[in-house]
């Protein structure tokens, strides 16, 4: 099959991704490339730093498609003076376009929620917060599991089947609490902590404030599962390769799609007390 221009992606991504879901306040899209350029290789990624573009360079691909926008603010300069800046500048010197999907992929059917449930092996998806329009899309997934097990249990689950990060896995409940209706989020997904409580038995997202953690297990709402912000979303790279595979099939063509297992969570390391050695003679 031959190579689609960058203008038949966009095209197919946005089908898959509307505009119209993403937030008033987003900057999704297209950051830069020639929409009439050929594309034979891209890759997908969570967050456009420079560590990804620097995989992009090595593996020669024309396309990075990432969940994070690049500038989220309006700019008046992208000078190579600081990080984006200089993403802006490789990537046009180097002929590689840049395009996110980010609040529209998180509410979309299926989005970013979606694959994160089902990576951790739910079923019966339904959005947690539906949007107005049409309820099938929305902010987060809520869905069951095969079984009824511990708490404890399903956080090693989800430590076991998402990618492994400084972070780890933090829990908020009674580990013994049977856990059978999940709830989660992709992506900071603190403000919909009631909304979960009134569906799950337990709301796995990222970002978890430390007060309104703290005021949520007061009023014995559901138990509470923090993972790292880029393991929720990575999940989604392979969906969103799918789509685009699938779509540029019904054109009659094709890429050649990179997953990004690169890590780009901020946090590097954590450092445990260590234990009291007590006091010798």
């Amino acid at each position: 099959m031959p190579a689609p221009t960058l203008r038949q992606i966009v095209t197919v991504l946005e089908a898959a991704y509307p505009p119209a879901l993403a937030a008033d306040w987003d900057a999704i899209g297209l950051t830069c490339g020639d929409p009439d350029a050929t594309v034979a290789t891209v890759l997908f990624a969570v967050d456009p730093v420079l560590e990804v573009v620097d995989e992009a360079l090595i593996a020669q691909v024309d396309l990075i498609v990432t969940h994070h926008p690049l500038f989220l603010t309006g700019v008046h300069s992208v000078a190579a003076t600081d990080a984006k800046g200089k993403i802006v500048h490789t990537l046009i010197s180097h002929g590689i376009a840049l395009f996110s999907a980010h609040t529209n992929a998180d509410h979309s059917d299926p989005g970013v929620s979606d694959a994160l449930a089902q990576a951790l092996g739910l079923s019966g998806l339904r959005p947690l917060v539906p949007t107005a329009q049409d309820h099938s899309t929305g902010t987060g997934r809520v869905g069951q599991l095969a079984e009824t097990i511990t708490l404890e249990q399903f956080a090693q689950q989800v430590a076991a089947l998402l990618p492994e990060t400084q972070h780890g896995v933090r829990v908020a409940g009674d580990p013994m609490t049977k856990v059978r209706t999940v709830a989660v989020c992709g992506g900071a997904g603190d403000g919909f902590m009631s909304d979960a409580a009134e569906v799950a038995d337990v709301y796995v997202t990222s970002d978890l404030r430390h007060h309104r953690a703290l005021e949520h297990l007061a009023d014995n709402k559901c138990a509470l599962i923090d993972i790292a912000h880029w393991a929720g979303e990575w999940p989604w790279l392979e969906q969103a390769a799918g789509a685009l595979a699938r779509g540029l099939a019904g054109q009659g063509s094709s890429v050649r799609t990179i997953i990004s297992q690169l890590p780009t969570d901020p946090w590097t390391s954590h450092v445990l007390r260590a234990p009291s050695q007590g006091s010798t003679s």
